[in-house]
């Protein structure tokens, strides 16, 4: 199977935005759609299909974060709540070690981590204004 590739839900009115053009740039992000699409208690669920504007702390300009996903649940005390959802792995989720010496991969590794950080920082507030949670999803919650 690709990494990245065309989803087509078996659910697609439950599907937040086009139905036909859904697309996953990782197996994860694959495996969520596939749970988001096929679990009842899921009553919406989109794939990128918004933005939450953020600062870059690289050169201090405005950027637009896409998250990963949007899912609207039903809960088990049948009230329902909205999720920001990105699925990252582990080691991207938080701060890189320092090395004894400082690589470029360690260079891009924290400018990734900085941007990360500022994303999410903003999905946060974003979502506590509008009545909504913000998760990061990795390798433990999809049982990788």
């Amino acid at each position: 199977m690709a990494y990245r590739g065309r989803y087509y839900p078996t659910h697609p009115k439950k599907y937040k935005g086009n139905p036909s053009n859904i697309i996953y740039r990782s197996l994860w992000e694959r495996k969520f759609m596939v749970y988001c699409d096929k679990n009842d208690r899921i009553l919406e669920w989109g794939s990128e299909e918004f933005f939450i504007p953020y600062r870059s702390p690289i050169d201090g300009k405005i950027h637009r974060y896409f998250p990963d996903f949007y899912v609207k649940v039903k809960t088990k005390q049948g009230t329902t709540k909205k999720w920001v959802v990105e699925v990252k792995p582990k080691i991207q989720t938080r701060p890189p070690r320092t090395p004894k010496r400082k690589t470029k991969k360690y260079i891009n590794e924290v400018r990734n981590w900085a941007i990360n950080d500022a994303k999410w920082k903003n999905a946060i507030e974003y979502c506590k204004d509008r009545n909504m949670e913000f998760i990061i999803i990795t390798e433990d919650e999809l049982g990788i």
